[in-house]
């Protein structure tokens, strides 16, 4: 599953370094790399969305379990 994340991650990166330079920019590097709206180019889109929700899940198993270290939610200790 680690390699998940990290690809999951890597993804990420790219999905959101592309919107910002929608945003700021209007240049879409993924459709001038790939082709605008082409097969290839709607992959990568696919799976960046994708690996946004394994970033979610991830993250939200990671907080169940108290060893999340990238937010502050905090475990309670149950009383025994």
């Amino acid at each position: 599953m680690k390699v998940v994340k990290k690809i999951g991650y890597v993804l990420v990166l790219i999905g959101g370094l592309n919107w910002g330079l929608v945003g700021f920019f209007g240049f879409d590097l993924v459709a001038t790399l790939l082709g605008d709206m082409s097969g290839l180019s709607r992959a990568v889109y696919a799976l960046v969305g994708l690996s946004a929700l394994v970033m979610i899940f991830a993250h939200k198993s990671c907080c169940k379990s108290g060893a999340c270290a990238s937010c502050s939610v905090q475990q309670t200790p149950s009383a025994e």
